[in-house]
């Protein structure tokens, strides 16, 4: 490890325009915007027959489960949809009985402000994902100011509950249709990650950018794939053994057939047979051939899961996925300030807005509660992408209320409307989401009846301002000073890892189950080291970052990487160019 001197860290201008420029949208983006309207959908055209649409935002509540974990294994989406529902009537049941028991309008925020720290702790420590515990606060403390009464709870609780089942139900209802549809989609994101990279670093122009988003993707795929504790399926091992290919790429990029990889990630977006890879050291793959052994592909190799290629290439996928992951609240320490900052945040900016007159304080709230990210600078982006979101959403209300009050039909249908554009927009800038959103949460205010138009805009603008200034002057206040110590601590991670791969690929004697595994160690310790640089890069108020040292430790974590690699054999040899891929027969 260097001991280049550490230098101060500039502090970054905060920016405005470029908070608001459009990305590309999700490659799912549909996935959660069809979800939610097929689950928000049943249960209020229900409640519109039934004559009791008042109680349409209990089952609303339940029904934007469904906006989560469209990213993970079915498996796991199971457990993580579970949890949601779960903590969603948690919350729930919270915010109904306080407001069953008082009508104290400091007491209410306090406990929303309360609740929305505990939902954003949670919520970061279990890595649940987007929106994480902006929907969930936005249901517990909505309801925090509807009149109760506790024999109502129950059943209000029931309602969430069925609503929240159904959601369960939308979200895996693609699992027998594609059963690996989410690993494949993670898989590909790697393979054209590690792509783009090869191509930069190919073209004598290596981009550190394009590195770290390539080994973030991988170190994401993995966590896509390592879940399964029971032996994997076919496709599966297949999956695995495309990410080691793209491993292999950051490691050794100028080795690499950029197009190549991109050929296997269009074959494995669809739902066909997943590409084989062959021998990474014989991309040249020569005329099949057999003998007496048993089946043999192409490349000559055994194709029997008994090969010695195959277990050697995922030795260190099954060592590591004996390995007990780290339980959650473990996580929950250093998230202390974000905690922090957001009931302060929180409960201050529902007080000023109750001090303004407000009738609706949690909307001033909800702001406050959607801002908090991984630093200071991200939050002020949040907050201008909010502010700017609401402000045009309004607008947007404004323009839809007389199709909505046309009757209790047409706003439930201008309700799935914006439920649908919000998931479609909000991947390409969060603003562009809050437009649809906007108008969403106000249209929501109108189940139990309609009210003056002006009243809601105004009212919403204003807490939109509150929520934002408010907010962000909590974030201020409130800074992590331990950003500095988490980004030493990832250096000596990265350095310990470094030590354990270099050290193996020095010692002829070295098992393909240890390489395997420092490799992986060490490309994961680099990542997290990357995430925890620019998240205290971004910290105001602290000590000066080592930001030579972690350049430098990236740098010479890379180049043991490469040699890892080089020792486990698993670059073709320098000349090949063949770009010929086969496939392996496996289902969808």
């Amino acid at each position: 490890m260097s001991s280049a001197t550490p230098t101060p860290t500039r502090v970054r201008r905060l920016p405005v325009v470029g908070a608001l420029r459009l990305g590309r949208p999700s490659d799912v983006w549909f996935k959660p915007a069809l979800s939610v309207v097929a689950a928000v959908a049943p249960p209020s055209l229900l409640l519109v027959a039934l004559g009791r649409l008042d109680l349409a935002a209990y089952t609303m509540a339940g029904s934007l489960c469904a906006l989560y974990a469209h990213h993970r294994p079915y498996a796991a989406r199971a457990k993580v949809l579970a949890w949601v529902v779960l903590g969603m009537l948690g919350g729930l049941a919270v915010a109904l009985v306080a407001a069953s028991v008082t009508r104290n309008a400091v007491v209410l925020v306090t406990v929303g402000a309360l609740l929305a720290a505990v939902q954003k702790a949670v919520c970061d420590a279990t890595r649940v994902g987007p929106p994480a515990h902006v929907i969930l606060t936005f249901v517990s403390s909505a309801t925090l100011f509807v009149p109760q009464t506790l024999g109502q709870v129950p059943g209000h609780l029931a309602l969430a509950a069925a609503a929240g089942a159904w959601a369960w139900l939308v979200g895996m209802a693609p699992a027998p249709l594609r059963p690996h549809g989410p690993e494949r989609r993670a898989t590909a994101q790697a393979l054209n990650a590690a792509a783009a990279y090869a191509g930069t670093a190919r073209g004598g122009e290596e981009s550190a950018g394009a590195r770290s988003a390539a080994y973030a993707a991988v170190h994401a795929a993995w966590q896509t794939l390592l879940p399964a504790r029971n032996r994997p399926s076919t496709t599966r091992r297949a999956l695995e053994r495309l990410v080691v290919r793209a491993e292999v790429a950051l490691a050794a990029p100028a080795d690499t057939d950029p197009a190549r990889l991109r050929a296997w990630a269009d074959a494995v977006r669809g739902s066909g047979r997943v590409p084989r890879t062959g021998d990474p050291r014989r991309d040249d793959a020569g005329p099949r051939r057999r003998d007496g052994g048993g089946r043999f592909e192409d490349d000559g190799t055994r194709r029997d899961d008994g090969s010695l290629r195959e277990r050697d290439e995922l030795v260190g996928v099954a060592a590591e996925r004996v390995v007990a992951p780290r339980p959650w609240w473990s996580r929950l320490g250093p998230l202390a300030p974000l905690a922090v900052r957001t009931a302060l945040g929180c409960a201050l900016a529902g007080y000023v807005s109750l001090a303004l007159g407000a009738d609706r304080p949690y909307w001033a709230l909800v702001t406050a509660a959607s801002l908090y990210q991984a630093n200071l600078t991200l939050t002020w982006s949040r907050a201008v992408q909010r502010v700017v979101g609401n402000l045009v959403g309004v607008l947007l209300f404004a323009a839809v209320t007389p199709v909505a009050r046309l009757g209790p039909l047409a706003l439930v249908l201008c309700i799935l409307a914006c439920n649908f554009g919000a998931e479609a927009l909000i991947s390409r800038n969060y603003w562009l989401g809050s437009v649809c959103v906007t108008p969403l949460a106000l249209l929501v205010t109108e189940l139990p009846g309609y009210q003056p138009t002006g009243e809601l805009v105004t009212d919403r603008v204003v807490d939109t301002l509150v929520g934002a200034l408010v907010g962000f002057a909590a974030a201020l206040a409130v800074t992590d000073r331990r950003a500095g110590r988490r980004v030493e601590g990832a250096l000596t991670a990265v350095d310990r890892a470094r030590g354990r791969a270099a050290r193996l690929t020095a010692d002829p004697a070295a098992t393909p189950a240890a390489l395997e595994s420092a490799r992986r160690g060490l490309a994961a310790a680099v990542v997290d080291l990357r995430a925890t640089a620019d998240a205290a890069a971004g910290e105001w108020g602290q000590r000066a970052l080592p930001q030579e040292r972690v350049v430098l430790a990236e740098q010479t974590a890379h180049r043991t990487l490469a040699a890892t690699v080089r020792r486990q054999g698993l670059l073709p040899d320098p000349g090949t160019t063949s770009t010929q891929t086969h496939t392996e027969d496996t289902s969808p």
